[in-house]
């Protein structure tokens, strides 16, 4: 629900979709596999979420403490999202 909040303001909150899997948590747009926006991997120890660049799929992971930690993602979040929905453009 964080994620679908922060993005609200540049997406559909109907087009953030989850998907559980066994090792992660996934976020995606348009319930896509190929439009990841954040992995959530809190099955450790250590609490870490991946991110994105976009269409290249290319995952970053970055430790967080707490989920407010997710709002200062925002910005990386959004950029994702517009990536996604500018390659579909073209």
């Amino acid at each position: 629900m964080i994620i679908r909040a922060i993005l609200r303001e540049v997406v559909e909150v109907k087009r953030v979709t989850m998907r559980d899997r066994q090792s992660y948590c996934g976020i995606l747009l348009d319930d896509n596999h190929n439009r990841p926006l954040i992995r959530f991997y809190f099955n450790g120890t250590k609490k870490s979420v991946g991110l994105f660049d976009g269409p290249e799929r290319k995952e970053e992971k970055v430790g967080i403490q707490s989920l407010d930690d997710l709002y200062s993602l925002t910005a990386r979040l959004k950029a994702t999202v517009a990536a996604y929905t500018s390659a579909a453009v073209k």
